[in-house]
């Protein structure tokens, strides 16, 4: 079977350049984070058309039975194990062991075009916010209309977000994507605990309601490239709920401090990715350990 490439993969080639530094003429390192498992048939253009984006590059791999970690691995990104929870656990061990100052999320499967990358980045070394997410509302979006599952996906998208903004005074468009880039202290204060999806939108209300700034960009949502999703809506829609109600009406935010970030909450660093002890090894001990690019074959 020929693989499919992704839409944006045919597209005119667009500038890479980033402005890195700060107003302050401190230099920026971006991590870009991909959670996948099984997407052996999609990854490449994606870590392809990221790299150039990216001081790092670090692959969240969910246990894949095919080829993603090899690929991953070839083409130069770190590649980590999650612990088999699902997304959000994924994206909590690529947080924990990211070492870049901003932390860019892209899905694996071709959905996102890894080229909106600069647009995300770019609020946040400029000063301008701590937060910025894609919008599907704004740019537009190939899987939102045509079936019943898409549907209660964005009639619940739409609640979800409407809540936010009618509670907290923002006006956002879409809570749920998954393509974003944050500050990573700020990653790191908000003491993420979802471990499904729903993790888009902890961090879209506790970025909120811990006084941090957020703004979108507008990014396009692509069909994926090939396969079909193992997500339904229908089938962690409880999940949805009790995660958007808990997070926006009854969790806390911590304590700030002068420096903005968060005073208090959990460590995550104490679920850091395990470094490799020596060439060709890695350990097996604890969450988010890292796969050597021999073993990864």
């Amino acid at each position: 079977m020929t693989d499919i490439l992704p839409n944006w993969y045919t597209q005119p080639a667009r500038s890479t350049a980033i402005t890195r530094q700060t107003p302050d003429g401190r230099e920026v390192r971006i991590s870009v984070i991909v959670p996948c498992r099984n997407e052996g048939r999609n990854i490449r253009p994606v870590l392809e058309w990221a790299a150039p984006y990216a001081d790092e590059l670090l692959v969240v791999d969910g246990h894949s039975s095919d080829d993603t970690r090899a690929i991953a691995a070839e083409l130069g990104a770190t590649v980590l194990l999650d612990n088999g929870k699902g997304k959000g656990d994924a994206l909590r061990v690529g947080i924990a062991r990211a070492s870049g100052d901003i932390l860019v999320f892209i899905d694996a499967d071709g959905s996102h075009d890894p080229r909106d990358i600069p647009a995300l980045v770019q609020p946040i070394i400029d000063g301008d916010a701590d937060h910025v997410s894609g919008s599907r509302m704004l740019g537009g979006s190939d899987e939102l209309h045509a079936t019943i599952n898409q549907f209660v996906r964005l009639f619940g998208s739409q609640v979800i977000t409407l809540s936010i903004n009618y509670t907290q005074g923002v006006r956002l468009t879409d809570s749920q994507n998954g393509f974003r880039a944050i500050r990573a202290e700020v990653a790191r204060s908000l003491a993420l605990e979802s471990e499904i999806p729903t993790i888009e939108q902890e961090m879209v209300i506790k970025t909120v309601r811990s006084g941090y700034r957020i703004c979108e960009v507008a990014t396009h949502e692509y069909v994926r490239s090939n396969g079909e999703s193992n997500f339904r809506v229908l089938d962690v829609w409880f999940q949805f709920v009790r995660s958007w109600l808990y997070y926006l009406f009854f969790w806390r935010p911590p304590l700030r401090v002068a420096g903005g970030v968060n005073a208090e909450g959990p460590e995550q660093n104490d679920s850091t990715a395990e470094e490799t002890d020596a060439p060709g090894s890695h350990k097996l001990s604890g969450p988010g350990e890292q796969i050597s690019k021999v073993s990864s074959r």
